[in-house]
């Protein structure tokens, strides 16, 4: 077997159902999950017409791994809408399944493991695909704290000059999982000029840009770059339909950027079998030239954090994100940070499902930065939400400390 495997960690959602072996939760009560980021809202239903008419013929042949000429150039047509970017759909742009495979994939597709001392950077906490990926690429993470004085955004002041000089790719998410940061120009500019210097990729993870909740629009890292004058050189963003259409079944997203990388990456892809199927491409073409559905969808995500974070905000160390479908709370002081102890009892007592913080992050340099804290999806309807927020808010008047 492949050693590396050997130092994959299990999975939160694993380490969840561990914590909750055992337990009995309120059977009076039924169950409100805020654990899983999935989206629940209803699919548009001319997406999925468009995936039912595709049926008839999207089925016989083969796809390619670069995709239809259409699909890539929808994507680029989307681009441009959304940023005021004019992409090559040819050599720019390319569909990827999912940007948890496309993110998986590009590590394995740039990481030189023959390299002393070969490093990943990564945000922490962080999406767990960032940590499998440097593992199994033979790289070595290096997790950066988020820093909760600047809204949990990461700290990159605190990578060293020597751990900058071996590192061969950058994982940056913005808007953030599980904070909702997002990351300004300035922070982007440091990391371009680290860029630069020591010549490492930059994976910049976008799955929940369309889901925001202050006027303007969040900054796309090749949106950055083209601010800042400077080419996509090194540089790959990661999108997805997932959370922007309510389509997580699709698998759906593309990559774009750098000509050169992504020329590569196809090369690998092509051996790593990620072409898409011909039906889901026509869905996906329906669905990224249509905004109207996507302005509905972040309506209705703004409507409901507007009613459930007050509800949080009178027990719980929380505030309205920069964007992103979650609610990143602290847990009572009385709880002694202990989050996964409170996420048990608040599932005992209420049946309702958070996610520890601290399954979410790693410990490096002595400290767990997810710890004290717990991630909340708000994903179900709006009343099912606003019914878990009353239920969080109960649970905490009654139970201020931990037992």
């Amino acid at each position: 077997m492949n050693p590396l495997l050997s130092k994959l960690q299990p999975y939160p959602f694993e380490r969840l159902r561990q914590l909750f072996a055992g337990a009995t939760p309120n059977p009076a009560q039924r169950h409100i999950s805020l654990g899983i980021g999935e989206p629940k809202h209803a699919t548009p239903p001319f997406i999925m017409q468009a995936l039912t008419d595709a049926l008839a013929t999207g089925l016989a042949g083969y796809p390619a791994t670069a995709g239809e000429p259409a699909l890539r150039q929808a994507c680029a047509a989307w681009v441009e809408r959304r940023y005021g970017l004019k992409l090559d759909a040819t050599t720019q742009v390319l569909p990827v399944l999912g940007s948890r495979e496309a993110l998986f994939s590009l590590a394995q597709t740039v990481i030189d493991p023959t390299q002393p001392g070969a490093t990943v950077v990564s945000p922490n906490p962080f999406y767990q695909i960032y940590e499998g990926a440097a593992l199994l690429a033979g790289a070595t993470p290096h997790f950066v704290p988020s820093d909760p004085a600047r809204n949990f955004a990461p700290d990159w002041d605190s990578v060293s000059a020597d751990v900058w000089a071996s590192t061969q790719l950058v994982f940056v998410c913005s808007p953030g999982n599980p904070t909702g940061a997002v990351m300004p120009l300035s922070e982007w500019q440091k990391l371009f000029a680290l860029s630069d210097r020591h010549g490492f990729v930059i994976a910049s993870d976008e799955c929940y840009s369309e889901i925001y909740f202050q006027g303007e629009p969040p900054l796309g890292g090749l949106e950055a770059a083209a601010k800042l004058g400077r080419g996509f050189d090194r540089l790959i963003a990661f999108t997805s339909l997932s959370k922007r259409s309510n389509v997580p079944g699709l698998r759906s997203g593309f990559v774009m950027g750098d000509a050169a990388l992504l020329k590569q990456f196809l090369l690998y892809r092509t051996y790593h079998g990620s072409a898409m199927s011909p039906v889901v491409q026509t869905a996906s073409i329906a669905a990224w030239g249509d905004e109207a559905h996507v302005v509905e969808n972040r309506n209705l995500y703004r409507t409901k954090f507007a009613q459930v974070t007050p509800v949080l905000a009178e027990v719980l160390d929380v505030k309205l994100p920069d964007a992103s479908f979650y609610l990143w709370a602290g847990v009572p002081a009385g709880w002694q940070g202990d989050d996964a102890a409170f996420a048990k009892a608040l599932y005992e007592k209420e049946h309702v499902t958070v996610l520890p913080g601290s399954y979410l992050a790693r410990e490096f340099n002595g400290s767990n930065p997810g710890r004290g804290r717990v991630r909340m999806a708000l994903v179900a309807e709006t009343a099912e939400c606003l019914e878990a927020a009353e239920r969080i808010a109960r649970f905490v008047r009654q139970h201020p400390n931990k037992a």
